[in-house]
């Protein structure tokens, strides 16, 4: 605001990055990708079945994507290569940079492919972009290597920084995937900072199906709530990997013989008494709650942790 006149001054982005953000936005509405999304995400889920393999990839036992992660080892490994080939004598050490990055490049892009085939439209479409840039920066790189290994020195450079502008762009789609889109980030609700310390009056149990999951809301908050016997599990209602109603899964007995909902999106499985993720593509925890019955029959609930 201009202190003396008390006029406002609309403040604008700079054209540059407002037309790349334009550009990169159009991708998520790029419908003319979608007829290749379906064949290859169909592929990879007829080939990528439910179990450890799977869970493996997508990162639950380390409690959150393996993805992410992995993609600093090939493009760190390929950027050090580009500064390298920038001083005398470092051949080599160039050399040996882009193999290894190459062999970085094997389990990203396996986790990065499982991931994706999970992910909904709007993100493929940003994702098969990511990856297309990311492919053909792997297929750079492997040229550079190859030219390099015949000592044409010079034309191994020129792949590598060919190779590195592919994976700058690729990159570039990669974080937005991640950060405007959310890709890979926990989506439940999060009970620390909406509900109050303390108990919370939920419901009547006669109002609750022995067996048979149902909605309530708490707050702002919508809960999965289920009723076994005299037991009940309350979990957040959206499902961590991408917000699906898990009042509408399908309810599942686990090896353990642990009573686990099935979100009906894309098939992440958490255990009811803890909301512990037995089966990807979720890896967080889905919130829950401890809960008590009240001597007139009524459920009450408080965050747990």
């Amino acid at each position: 605001m201009n202190r003396r006149t008390g006029i406002f001054r609309r403040m604008s982005r700079p054209q540059g990055s407002a037309r790349l953000a334009d550009a990169t936005e159009s991708l998520e509405q790029a419908r003319g990708l979608d007829r290749t999304i379906r064949a290859l995400s169909t592929a990879v889920r007829r080939t990528l079945r439910t179990g450890p393999v799977k869970d493996t990839l997508h990162g639950v036992p380390i409690g959150h994507p393996a993805h992410p992660p992995l993609t600093d080892l090939p493009m760190g490994l390929w950027m050090s290569a580009a500064v390298l080939d920038l001083m005398p004598g470092t051949r080599r050490a160039s050399q040996t940079l882009v193999a290894a990055g190459l062999a970085g490049a094997v389990p990203t892009v396996l986790t990065g492919i499982a991931d994706w085939s999970a992910m909904h439209r709007e993100q493929q479409r940003v994702g098969l972009v990511h990856a297309a840039g990311m492919a053909t920066a792997s297929g750079l790189y492997s040229a550079s290597f190859i030219a390099r290994y015949q000592g044409r020195d010079a034309a191994g450079r020129a792949f590598g920084f060919a190779g590195l502008t592919a994976l700058l762009a690729g990159g570039y789609l990669g974080g937005h995937l991640a950060f405007r889109q959310a890709g890979g980030a926990s989506h439940a609700d999060q009970t620390a900072h909406l509900v109050s310390l303390g108990w919370h009056d939920l419901c009547s149990t006669e109002d609750l199906p022995d067996g048979w999951p149902v909605h309530r809301r708490l707050g702002y908050i919508s809960l999965f709530v289920l009723r076994t016997g005299d037991e009940v599990h309350v979990l957040t209602d959206r499902c961590s990997h991408l917000a699906g109603p898990l009042h509408q899964g399908r309810i599942v007995t686990d090896d353990n013989a642990d009573t686990c909902v099935i979100c009906p999106w894309h098939g992440s499985t958490f255990r009811v008494r803890d909301g512990a993720v037995v089966h990807g593509p979720a890896t967080a925890r889905q919130p829950s709650f401890e809960t008590r019955v009240t001597e007139s029959g009524t459920i009450q609930v408080r965050p747990l942790g």
